[in-house]
């Protein structure tokens, strides 16, 4: 933009900076453009009919400014940088204790890559920042109205790149520490803010970093704009402010997205202004733009209110957007934007002296939650004329910078807080230490040309000067002095911004006299015999166990299991910790049985669902829904899912689970549900077909193949009842040929429970494995095999012992001992199960005094003969001797019965098949069948 009676302002610092390009350049071609360019787009912003505000984010001197310039100009439309979208709910700030994020959240995305979902989208708010300044100002004075100009949510991701996203360059020092819990408040949320003012061309911030002695940017811009504009008048700020803007624009890196991004940007929020003054025939003179300096100064065919109207805005996509509120921090902010860690709540301090030192009167709404004192009411001011735009930058420029001369009773104060704060953290600070960091402070500013030590000097000086070798508690002298600047001061949402869903938690929870938006741990006691109204807690309680993250609701005491009723429990509850996880549970329903519900079909009908994962879902529903219809479409699902699996990898998982649910509901039930007798029927010839497979897979495990038999011979008497054949099981089993020493005693085992193996014949296999030099290795490996069997036979557990003490007894130590870990191994892994048995079964052989253990033997070292009482001896008769003694009872059962009855005295000849005997023609029948 050349000369003209509107640039005449700005032609004498046009020609000083010429002058100055063609002297310390070495041709004018190239710093001239860009110095003359900066100079332009002051000129063009400045003299622009709807005045433009640039702002950097979460500043304190934009804050002071904008309050002030809003109390002299009095606009009655006021344009914000802000996603347009999440204009109705600005008015629930009130009800929040800032810092909080105002957020846009899509579960489910419709015209997006699925692996962005979930869509976050968050938009932090301080209290020293201009936006919220302009925020306060459009909402509590009457007649004013507030316009958010800004692409929508769902732009943000139209106009992202497809891959991952792009995180915030940190702006701290190499080596820092982890982020705390309180810098995750925002999660992985994309977050938007008003105001990205920061150099782009890397080049250029290294050059500021190192002539301005400073180690990262915050510090850069809080000593060399928030300090000498904190004072300043609007015109020296915004002129200032638009140079700086000017200036990063136009030397940042040619990057095509990012420049295409913020063009579009401006595009859209300069469209988005022309069609609100066009509708309402609204002056210009009466707006105020609020946005950033970056996009202040922009280039764009559509900038002004007389751009061109060629830009059009795309529709958005199908994706269903929710809205709410969410607990924000200074750490949040400082991670979400790559802020170096404790340069917000540094800004919050300079925000306070900056309004006492202004006396510029703030907004702040009226009711704001977290006010110690409220506000008096602002009387209202004389609206002040605009003037004639002056030049204001050369003086700015050719001023010397001023020095703050040093408050030694403020960085007194400093010195001691820091050196108690260090002794409360457990370090050996004394009053020396804190004259040192005096001391030091004001030698660290000198070095640094500065008369004043800056809140980041005194750091330095504490650090120098009090941190040892090693930190002593939780915090190094580092956080300590972030904390006594300010703290991570942590926001809240208040109770009528919370979504349906959070409210409806708060009162369901209310009776148990918490103080629920608190944060930190609570504890509760439930004593549900006593108060029977806090069962409904108590489900409360559960859900949330299940559906929030962990730590949000722990059980100390108490469990809940099917067919179970609670007595007392004891909970220690974090809601207020966990509150933006709660909001975001808001956002999938209105209550949390519904969202409960939801996630329960989700996973039972998402790709990943698995029979065991299904068998859970209807578990939960029927455990915490109570829920009989959605329980029995999940196991409908079950039986679907179970068709389609090729191995038994979850076998153990589903044996566990249809145990306890056939044991709920054949106790609580009168009948069973007609799910699961499909299920055991499909799940019996399911498993009868991959049982041959499954002995020889090498991937399937021996815990696998043991939950296979378990649920074949456990389930099989209902299975049999319900139809199955079983054939069926025993084909698979004379079909299964494994190799594997585990894998065959789990064979014999199965092959002992179906009779086709005595009890004695296994004895007798199990002594040949020993009495073999080259099987004794592997000794241990069937043993592993025998215990697993107990799953699917537990009449075994005799057997195993016998095995087990054998195993002691014979096997050498170089074999026994390696052993030892596996056997401890897989007691514990099926302990639940495997373990009482074993020990009960044990206690029984074993003699239960250390006195009796040396003429003790082992019930199978005895001859079987000698193990049989006398009575069991050989009789040269037998008979039913009793009831021919004592006849009476017989003959009155006949006859009750109507019988007639006849008594046959037995010979004393030789017992034995007696009918047999007397009716031959069926055995010799069957002999002839046989070939015999």
């Amino acid at each position: 933009m050349s000369g003209g009676q509107e640039a005449a302002p700005f032609d004498a610092l046009r020609g000083r900076l010429q002058e100055a390009a063609a002297e310390f350049a070495d041709g004018p071609d190239a710093l001239e453009g860009i110095l003359l360019g900066i100079v332009d787009d002051v000129d063009r912003a400045v003299h622009e009919p709807l005045e433009i505000f640039p702002v950097c984010h979460h500043s304190p001197a934009s804050a002071v400014a904008m309050a002030r310039r809003l109390r002299e100009k009095q606009p009655k439309v006021v344009y914000l940088e802000l996603c347009e979208d999440m204009a109705p709910l600005l008015a629930e700030l009130r009800n929040c204790r800032l810092p909080v994020a105002v957020q846009a959240f899509a579960s489910e995305v419709d015209g997006f890559p699925a692996e962005w979902a979930p869509l976050s989208v968050v938009a932090p708010i301080t209290e020293a920042s201009a936006e919220y300044q302009a925020v306060a100002y459009a909402l509590d004075t009457p007649g004013v109205e507030l316009v958010l100009v800004d692409r929508s949510c769902d732009h943000v991701f139209q106009w992202q790149p497809e891959g991952p996203r792009p995180a915030a360059e940190p702006d701290g020092e190499p080596g820092a520490p982890a982020p705390e819990e309180e810098a995750a408040l925002h999660g992985d949320a994309v977050g938007v803010e008003v105001g990205d003012l920061r150099p782009r061309f890397a080049e250029l911030e290294e050059f500021l970093l190192h002539h301005g002695r400073v180690r990262h940017w915050s510090e850069w811009w809080h000593q060399y704009v928030e300090v000498p504009l904190g004072d300043s008048d609007h015109d020296t700020y915004r002129q200032v402010m638009l140079l700086i803007g000017s200036l990063f624009r136009r030397l940042a890196p040619g990057d095509p997205g990012r420049v295409r991004v913020d063009e579009d940007r401006e595009r859209y929020m300069w469209t988005r202004m022309r069609q609100h003054l066009a509708a309402t025939g609204t002056d210009p003179a009466d707006c105020l733009y609020v946005c950033g300096a970056f996009h202040a100064a922009s280039s764009v065919p559509e900038f002004g209110v007389h751009g061109s109207d060629t830009f059009e805005i795309s529709p958005p996509s199908a994706s269903t957007w929710q809205y709410g509120l969410i607990p924000s921090s200074h750490a949040a902010i400082e991670a979400q934007f790559g802020l170096a860690a404790g340069s917000v709540s540094i800004a919050a301090t300079q925000w306070a002296k900056n309004v006492r030192r202004s006396r510029v009167r703030p907004f702040r709404l009226a009711g704001q939650a977290g006010d110690r004192k409220l506000p008096k009411a602002a009387r209202a001011l004389p609206r002040v004329p605009d003037t004639e735009a002056s030049d204001r930058l050369s003086g700015f420029l050719q001023r010397p910078p001023v020095l703050d001369r040093l408050d030694e009773e403020e960085l007194l104060g400093w010195s001691v807080d820091v050196v108690r704060a260090a002794r409360r953290n457990g370090y050996l600070a004394s009053t020396a230490d804190a004259i040192a960091v005096f001391e030091t402070s004001i030698l660290l500013a000198g070095m640094r040309d500065r008369a004043r030590p800056t809140p980041y000097d005194f750091q330095d000086a504490a650090v120098t000067c009090i941190e040892k070798d090693t930190v002593p508690g939780r915090r190094d002298v580092r956080r300590i002095v972030e904390i006594m600047m300010g703290g991570d001061r942590i926001g809240q949402v208040g109770y009528d911004a919370l979504p349906p869903l959070a409210r409806d938690v708060h009162d369901r929870l209310a009776p148990l006299g918490l103080k629920l938006q608190q944060r930190g741990v609570q504890r509760a006691l439930l004593d549900m015999a006593s108060k029977p109204e806090l069962k409904a807690c108590s489900d409360v309680l559960w859900m949330l166990r299940h559906l929030m993250p962990h730590g949000t609701a722990r059980p100390i005491m108490g469990e809940r299991k099917l067919g179970e009723q609670p007595i007392q429990e004891s909970w220690d509850v974090a809601l207020g910790t966990h509150q933006r996880a709660l909001i975001e549970l808001g956002y999938e329903g209105v209550s949390i049985e519904q969202v409960l519900e939801q996630r329960l079909r989700r996973e039972a009908y998402g790709p990943q669902a698995t029979t065991a994962r299904v068998l859970q879902a209807v578990e939960d529903a029927t455990l915490h829904l109570r829920s009989r219809r959605l329980a029995d479409e999940l196991g409908n699902r079950a039986l679907e899912v179970l068709a389609t699996e090729r191995t038994v990898d979850g076998a153990p998982e589903v044996l566990r689970r249809v145990r306890r649910l056939l044991a709920y509901y054949r106790t609580s039930e009168p009948s069973l549900p007609g799910w699961i007798g499909s299920f055991v029927k499909t799940g019996y010839a399911h498993y009868c077909t991959l049982l041959p497979t499954a002995f020889t897979d090498e991937d399937a495990t021996v815990r696998q193949v043991a939950a296979t038999l378990g649920f074949l011979f456990g389930m099989e008497s209902l299975a049999l009842s319900l139809g199955c054949d079983r054939t069926q099981l025993e084909l698979a089993v004379a079909q299964s040929h494994p190799e594997e020493p585990a894998r065959v005693a789990l064979l014999w085992a199965a092959q002992l429970q179906l009779g086709r193996l005595t009890r004695a014949e296994l004895r007798t296999r199990c002594a040949g494995l020993l009495g073999n030099p080259l099987v004794v290795p592997a000794y241990p490996r069937y043993l592993s095999g025998f215990l697993h069997a107990l799953e699917p036979v537990p009449q075994l557990a005799d057997f195993v012992v016998e095995l087990v003490s054998d195993a002691f007894a014979v096997l050498p130590d170089p074999v026994l001992l390696p052993w030892l870990p596996t056997l401890i191994g897989t007691l514990r892994s099926g302990g639940a199960e495997l373990a009482p048995l074993l020990i009960r079964e044990a206690g029984r052989v074993f003699p239960g005094r250390l006195a009796a253990l040396d003429t003790w033997v082992p019930p199978w070292a005895v001859e079987p003969a000698a193990l049989l009482p006398p009575s069991a001896a050989p009789a040269a008769a037998r008979g039913a001797a009793l009831l021919a003694a004592h006849p009476a009872a017989c003959d009155a059962l006949a006859e009750l019965l109507g019988c007639e009855v006849t008594w046959v005295v037995a010979e004393s000849g030789p017992g034995g098949a007696v009918l047999a005997a007397r009716h031959p023609a069926t055995a010799a029948a069957l002999a002839e069948i046989l070939g015999a």
